[in-house]
């Protein structure tokens, strides 16, 4: 047979594992946004510790993760109130249905009751207040925000 058609190992074919990528802007977090992220370190610490060498080598790659984005978190300030800020749990009307989402930090952020600041529909209610609109998706006033509690 010839050479060609051999393959010593499949771990020669592998794509190259990268680091996990940070979100582009400040890490910007609630008042719980520290706790969260000091509890992943902990967890991904315990986990590597009782992990094969081989089975710790992406635990050890989402450690880096958190660990960068412990070093850089910013706390930030409760908005004013009845402003929607990070920190704030909103009602809104959107597309006529009735929605509450929180405004976090990204890595607090799970996409059903909580949306990272960055996210465009946050970005469209942050500075607003209750009885407000905002336009969203091309929609002229899409938005109307409902109530404000900032927590």
């Amino acid at each position: 047979m010839s050479v060609a058609f051999r393959r010593e190992s499949d771990e020669e074919h592998l794509e190259p594992r990268f680091e996990l990528p940070i979100p582009p802007g400040p890490n910007r977090v609630t008042a719980a946004g520290p706790a969260l992220i000091a509890g992943k370190v902990v967890d991904l610490e315990v986990r590597i510790a009782a992990a094969s060498t081989e089975d710790a080598v992406p635990l050890l790659r989402e450690l880096r993760y958190w660990r960068t984005r412990a070093a850089t978190v910013e706390v930030m300030p409760l908005p004013e109130d009845d402003e929607v800020g990070i920190g704030s749990r909103v009602t809104f009307a959107l597309n006529g249905a009735e929605r509450t989402l929180a405004i976090v930090g990204h890595d607090e952020a799970n996409g059903e009751t909580a949306v990272g600041f960055a996210a465009p529909l946050a970005r469209a209610m942050i500075g607003l207040q209750a009885g407000e609109t905002a336009n969203f998706q091309g929609r002229t006033d899409a938005i109307r925000i409902l109530s404000v509690e900032n927590y």
